[in-house]
């Protein structure tokens, strides 16, 4: 009995424990696993009541406007200076409250399942002439805003939408605010749309006309078709629409919408799209070829304007009596030792700025000669126009070329400096470079100017920005023409143009504009007589583009006889480059406007147009007789 009893008091002595211990284990296991669920939903419930979605507004707030929790309010005030002003709008939203001039894109956001906020209700968003002011949180203080009553009103941008009708993101970066931004109206929209109703109306009549039974569908696709091409023949622009055209685009649409409804046979309307489109790309291709004609027409022909210029001052040149204004200047004309400059030109006003940008900037004009070379038919205006304007204390000496008697008359015919565009293509890319060059006219000057040594020659497209009393002192050692190079060509690429003639294939080509001249050591290597040779020569190979061979003959006239102006001297390339560094532009000597677009025509580049207009007498009489206003 004593084991018996000793054996039940041992299991109730060690077995009731154990279970106890397991009763108090499991129970613990439990509330921790309650706990791990309760302690994240009060959470969420903590952050959802503290941080909703703006444009909602939970039961519990509503019933309390202008609710926002402590610890909110501490947030933001520490990253009010970091944050974009955008964040701070109202946090707490009165119920059934218009909001205006603001849309937050997080309402697109769905809401947690069980939580059912009310929405307000917003009109959609105003795009006022003026932005809308936004009343920020009294705890931050914007940049640029002014703090009244406790509140801070700061001016905010326009509520900008995208495609869709969705408000832009006002983030750095976003393509939609660029666009905004950068948005252009669009010119003659109207007429846009009607060519594109009339497009996709061509396109389906042939398909609508073969239906049965839509007879009136396809007279109506007629009528409109005939109705726009009729106004589009007539008319160019918007303001050349008719009152009623905003109807007779509806009618259009309607019956595109009606010819759409139908079941169509996608090969008819493709096939016909196809000729359409045929049609017009042919069209396109007249238009680009008849620009292009008319470009090179309006580049290289002399404006109404100055030709009227022209007329004008020779008619008054035989009306006065010229006599008078001429002064006795002529011992000037062929002192050495002054400093004469040479101007080939048949522009008045290109050739008035050349001298009168040089003068301005002349430390002493009183040495200067300018000698302006051109044709019969712009002497007379030329003579009067220098004789009616004086330029400081220079001399202007306009000569006529046809009227000097030289030896090799056959070339004595006036030129203009040439200007050339060579191309150069490979299978990877493509460059064109412009070139300068002396015409057969600047092979004259050792004959012409017979008592000179030295002589600068200037084009009628170089404006002056300093003083060049420094190139009558230059060393040149021994060359013939000083001159600014051009090592974006070199002679090696020329190799098939140029021949077999020995020259170093590295050597750099150089510009005609700013050109400084040895004439006596010209006429000591007699290199005038070389220029000859060489172009006989090319034309002798069945080459009839004396163009070509004139600048073939120069650049190998003068190999060897090129001495490197200094970059500060010139910069060029103002005629057809877009991206002339501008700092260079400013500290350049001189500016040479070398290619089609010539600072005194429309299509010249604008942002170098003010380089040659300042030197430009805007108060002549003749100029406002002939309309021109630089």
């Amino acid at each position: 009995m004593k084991g018996g009893g000793g054996g039940g008091s041992g299991a109730s002595a060690y077995g009731f424990p154990a279970k106890r211990r397991w009763k108090g284990l499991v129970i613990g296991v439990l509330g921790l696993v309650f706990l791990s669920m309760l302690v994240p939903l009060v959470f969420l419930l903590g952050l959802y009541n503290g941080f909703h979605t703006t444009g909602y507004a939970s039961d519990s707030q509503s019933s309390k406007p202008g609710f926002q929790p402590s610890h909110v309010d501490d947030i933001i005030r520490k990253l009010g200076p970091t944050l974009p002003k955008d964040v701070f709008q109202p946090n707490a939203i009165e119920p059934k409250k218009e909001v205006e001039g603001f849309i937050d894109e997080s309402r697109e956001t769905k809401e947690p399942t069980g939580l059912q906020p009310s929405k307000v209700e917003e009109k959609p968003p105003k795009v006022e002439e003026k932005p809308p002011k936004v009343d920020a949180l009294p705890t931050h203080t914007h940049e640029n805003g002014t703090k009244v009553d406790g509140k801070v009103q700061a001016t905010h941008r326009m509520i900008a939408m995208d495609e869709s009708g969705k408000p832009c993101e006002w983030k750095f970066g976003s393509y939609c605010i660029w666009r905004e931004e950068n948005r252009e109206v669009i010119k003659d929209s109207m007429i846009n749309k009607l060519k594109d109703q009339l497009f996709v109306a061509r396109a389906y009549y042939p398909s609508i006309a073969k239906l049965p039974k839509q007879g009136k569908l396809t007279q109506e696709l007629k009528q409109n078709i005939q109705e726009l091409e009729r106004v589009l023949s007539e008319s160019t622009t918007d303001l050349d629409l008719p009152l009623q055209i905003e109807k007779k685009s509806l009618n259009m649409e309607a019956a595109i919408v009606k010819a759409k409804s139908f079941p169509l046979d996608c090969n008819n309307v493709d096939k016909k799209l196809r000729q359409i489109y045929d049609m017009t790309e042919d069209e396109a291709s007249f238009h680009m070829k008849q620009s292009a004609f008319l470009f090179q027409l309006a580049v290289q022909t002399m404006p109404k304007s100055l030709h009227c210029l022209s007329m004008q001052l020779t008619v008054e040149y035989f009306r006065t009596d010229s006599t008078n204004l001429e002064l006795s200047q002529a011992e000037k004309y062929a002192d050495p030792t002054l400093y004469h400059y040479i101007i080939f030109s048949k522009n008045i006003l290109a050739s008035s700025v050349v001298i009168n940008s040089t003068v301005s900037h002349a430390k002493e004009s009183g040495n200067q000669v300018f000698h302006v070379l051109t044709d019969g038919q712009n002497y007379f205006a030329m003579k009067l126009w220098f004789l009616r304007n004086s330029y400081k204390d220079a001399t202007v000496e306009v000569l006529n070329v046809d009227h000097v008697k030289l030896h090799d008359e056959e070339n004595a015919t006036f030129v203009l400096p040439q200007e050339f565009r060579i191309s150069f293509r490979t299978l990877t890319h493509s460059r064109t470079e412009y070139m300068s060059m002396f015409s057969h006219l600047h092979y004259l000057l050792p004959e012409i100017f017979k008592n000179l040594d030295k002589v600068v020659v200037l084009e009628d497209d170089v404006v002056v920005q300093r003083d060049l009393s420094a190139l009558w002192s230059l060393d040149m050692g021994g060359k013939v023409n000083g001159a600014a190079q051009s090592c974006h060509v070199r002679l090696g690429e020329l190799k098939s143009f140029l021949g077999e003639h020995s020259y170093n294939q590295d050597d750099c080509t150089w510009m005609s504009g700013l050109n400084v001249i040895d004439l006596a050591k010209w006429r000591e290597l007699d290199l005038s007589q070389i220029f000859r040779g060489l172009v006989s020569e090319k034309l002798s190979k069945q080459d009839k583009s004396t163009d070509a061979a004139a600048l073939r003959a120069s650049l190998l006239t003068f190999h060897g006889q090129v001495y490197a102006l200094d970059n500060s001297w010139s910069v060029y390339g103002l005629g057809h480059d877009y991206k002339v560094n501008v700092q260079d532009i400013e500290k350049a000597a001189t500016l040479h406007y070398n290619g089609y677009l010539k600072p005194w025509l429309e299509l010249g580049i604008p942002k170098y147009k003010a380089h040659w207009k300042k030197f430009l007498d805007r108060e002549d009489l003749f100029l406002s007789k002939c309309n021109i206003n630089p």
